[in-house]
């Protein structure tokens, strides 16, 4: 069939009246409507119809003017496509301090409603016509209890810049500046992939002198933000530094914790990963900086055209309606495709507000991992629509815990098309790819996790961790998940210092989740197909439920064991079968 191709985004669609002072009065007219209207009021904190009556206006907020609505989502996407124009900047900062100054407005209608008493709460959540707001008024009730006073709330909204968002920006803005010979830091880490050995031990080199030059200053920030957390945590009476991730993700921290517990247990598996590469590569032990070096060469090239018709050709195979949502980015101008100056690098999907449509961004320069990239984008597309087609806008969006599922799920399934045609030479360079790739996202993280979680213990023990403790907790860490062929090697100590997902507290157990979660859904689709409806009705559950609830309903318990074994288990089959296909490397 043929396909009309549209490589750049048509951001009319978001805002046909491009006059920014109308739509700012717009946003500020309706978003001041419902907080005039409903602070200082308790009728609907005590009866169920009047409940509902401001919950649904509180929706018709949240579906058009959460984050400055269109105008917030345009001048964002139009940042995204130039980066370094200052009339750009200028207004989304206008609009982004507007959009902050409402959030901060209309915080009292959650907070109120989560502090009322259980007796009400047991009323409202019995209330037939409340249903569809079960999870969502569920979720209130159960983290109020590490609520602090409205005030005391707002302040530490209105302190969280100086306490801890400056702190992180400072570290990445110091070492954004770096450069040796004339290459920044972001190209000296990508030359450490290099398949040239001088090269990317001199970039190693580089890059072990920017860290061990700029360790005093991350040890004061990372010290000042982990003392930052343990405050709040006290005044809260937050016992687990994980907890405020895992409530905020509505994710159960049993579930977590049988992940982390089911993954660090497997640990042997990415050991055989790096013994693989060694023996590829014909070294006893990797360095530290050579873990993610390319094996073999990908001579293969994709046109985006190419690429629209391998993932198409996997969406309609899976499912009709996935072929007809991507056809309608690809041929509407939802996906802008190639590398521009001033754009935005990597590619993202862009979900915005219930009301507002998806665009991609990607920069497609014809290789293998764009059709991969192409997929993984579209998965999390497919995700927004049908969470936006079957939720109400304070059910939709997704947990943090299964954000990568839909992505990895449609990634992996357009790996094996291209594996199917893919030459003989070329195959073994294509799977240490995807297993490279399956090993950072499941067991680094996890190993990053478990490092996280002994920083902030021994934090709260020791009150201070100088640099080189750090250091030490984050090299055993490593160790741990790399195993005997990948060598701690001089330097590596201190690679933690531009880690950023460190700061940003337990995050990172969320990748390894979701491609879990993936792999076990694609096993089931793989052994019956017509369990594609299953993860059809998981993806449009958006936040109704947790996904801990989602799972159950499917007859899964992803706090169990054999749930988490079944993800690891397909990528230790991946992993048997490259080392079968790789005897012509060794």
């Amino acid at each position: 069939m043929k396909i009309n191709i549209k490589t750049s985004w048509d951001l009319a669609k978001i805002l046909p009246n491009k006059n920014e002072e109308y739509e700012k009065k717009k946003i500020s007219d309706k978003s001041y409507q419902f907080i005039n209207k409903w602070h200082g009021r308790k009728d609907y904190l005590e009866n169920p119809k009047i409940l509902k009556k401001a919950l649904l206006e509180y929706e018709g907020w949240l579906g058009y003017f959460a984050g400055g609505g269109n105008l917030g989502y345009f001048f964002g996407l139009k940042n995204a496509l130039d980066q370094n124009n200052p009339e750009i900047k200028a207004s989304l900062s206008k609009i982004s301090d507007l959009a902050t100054k409402i959030e901060n407005d209309i915080q009292f209608f959650e907070y109120h409603l989560s502090k009322i008493a259980p007796a009400k709460q047991k009323l409202f959540l019995e209330t037939a016509s409340l249903k569809k707001y079960h999870h969502f008024l569920n979720m209130l009730f159960k983290n109020a209890k590490y609520l602090l006073s409205e005030k005391e709330e707002k302040l530490l909204n209105l302190t969280q810049e100086t306490s801890y968002s400056n702190w992180v920006k400072m570290t990445s803005s110091i070492l954004s500046k770096e450069q040796r010979k004339r290459k920044t830091l972001s190209e000296l880490i990508s030359l450490t992939e290099s398949q040239n050995k001088k090269e990317r031990n001199s970039a190693a080199s580089a890059l072990n002198d920017i860290f061990l030059k700029n360790a005093d200053i991350a040890e004061n920030e990372i010290n000042s933000i982990l003392k930052n957390k343990k405050v709040i945590d006290e005044l809260k009476n937050i016992k687990r530094p994980d907890l405020p991730r895992l409530l905020e993700d509505d994710v159960e921290p049993f579930v977590v914790d049988s992940l982390i517990r089911n993954v660090t247990e497997n640990f042997y598996i990415s050991h055989k990963y790096y013994e693989l590469k060694a023996n590829i590569l014909k070294v006893k032990k990797l360095k530290y900086h050579e873990r993610n070096v390319e094996i073999g060469k990908i001579k293969t090239t994709f046109s985006f055209e190419k690429s629209v018709e391998i993932v198409h050709k996997v969406l309609r195979k899976l499912d009709p309606q996935f072929s007809e949502i991507f056809l309608d980015l690809v041929e509407k101008g939802s996906i802008d495709v190639y590398p521009k100056v001033g754009k935005a690098g990597g590619a993202f999907c862009a979900g915005g507000l219930i009301s507002q449509p998806n665009f991609i961004l990607l920069n497609h320069t014809n290789r293998l991992t764009d059709v991969l990239t192409l997929a993984h984008e579209t998965g999390h597309s497919i995700h927004n629509f049908l969470s936006k087609k079957n939720q109400t806008p304070i059910n939709y969006g997704g947990s943090t815990a299964t954000a990568e599922t839909a992505s990895a799920f449609f990634e992996d399934f357009a790996l094996e098309e291209l594996l199917k045609s893919a030459p003989p030479q070329e195959k073994t360079a294509l799977l240490m790819h995807k297993l490279n790739s399956d090993v950072a996202t499941i067991f680094r993280q996890v190993a990053c996790y478990n490092f996280e979680r002994e920083l902030h213990q021994n934090f709260r023990k020791e009150g201070y961790l100088s640099k080189e403790k750090i250091g030490e907790i984050f090299q055993k860490n490593m160790k741990s998940y790399m195993g005997d062929f990948v060598e701690q090697s001089a330097g590596s100590e201190n690679w933690w210092v531009y880690w950023s997902h460190i700061r940003t507290f337990f995050y990172v157990y969320s990748y390894a989740s979701g491609l879990l979660i993936s792999k076990s859904l694609q096993k089931m689709v793989k052994e019956n197909p017509k369990d594609i409806a299953k993860v059809k009705n998981f993806l449009m559950a958006g936040e109704s439920k947790s996904p801990y609830q989602l799972f159950k309903e499917m007859g899964v318990d992803i706090a169990s064991k054999n749930f988490w074994s079944a993800g690891i288990d397909e990528v230790e089959k991946l992993l048997n079968e490259t080392e079968t296909i790789s005897r012509g490397f060794l």
